[in-house]
């Protein structure tokens, strides 16, 4: 049981939902930084694959993009990606990417998971791809061989399974989800896409008004 209370924040970095959530997240996350650790989890949407996503897959997923352009002003997604790559369901790589970028150094496990997603929803690129990957770990100073060898190791797949079993442990279903950890159990926390006060309430109104607000 912590003695500081934890949320965290169970993601995947190729999930749209999460990727709408950005900008209220960080919000949320600032805003709490005095008084709640945080700890991101990635949750694995897709095991490895190299078989081409279906095409009834690829319209549902393009299909869920332009809904969060409705439901989330301003969110941007670049349909290019459908033309110019050819996607996988598989988003284990992209999760052991952020791993293994937490792994040289905690201050870059939130650029890679920024890095991923600026790549797939804004230029085109896709990081089910480890080349990919690998030139995005570059592109935020990481040792591009070194992460490589990294990505690729017992150490990060291990790594990945505590992080998925910690979802579980959490009773996850779907992401983004956050969920609160203090000495008496675990919530999960109400969030909206656009205003962080949903969360920062419900958290103040958890913890005894103890956030202040």
């Amino acid at each position: 049981m912590p003695a500081t209370p934890i949320l965290y924040y169970v993601h995947d970095p190729m999930c749209s939902w999460c990727y709408a959530l950005a900008p209220t997240w960080h919000r949320i996350e600032s805003a709490v930084a005095d008084s709640i650790a945080v700890q991101y989890v990635v949750g694995g949407l897709a095991p490895d694959s190299d078989q081409p996503m279906p095409e009834d897959l690829k319209a549902y997923i393009q299909n869920c993009w332009r809904r969060i352009q409705a439901v989330v002003p301003g969110t941007e997604f670049n349909f290019d990606f459908w033309t110019h790559c050819q996607p996988r369901r598989s988003t284990y790589p992209s999760c052991r990417a952020v791993l293994t970028a937490k792994h040289f150094g905690p201050h870059y496990e939130a650029q890679m998971i920024e890095k991923i997603q600026h790549a797939y929803y804004r230029e085109a690129r896709n990081p089910s791809d480890i080349d990919t990957l690998c030139e995005l770990a570059g592109e935020i100073g990481i040792d591009v061989p070194a992460f490589r060898d990294r990505i690729g190791s017992e150490a990060c797949e291990i790594e990945l399974q505590v992080d998925l079993n910690k979802t579980r442990a959490l009773g996850v279903r779907g992401f983004p989800s956050l969920v609160l950890e203090t000495d008496v159990g675990i919530t999960l926390v109400r969030h909206d896409y656009s205003d962080p006060r949903v969360t920062l309430e419900g958290l103040n109104a958890l913890l005894g008004g103890n956030l202040g607000l």
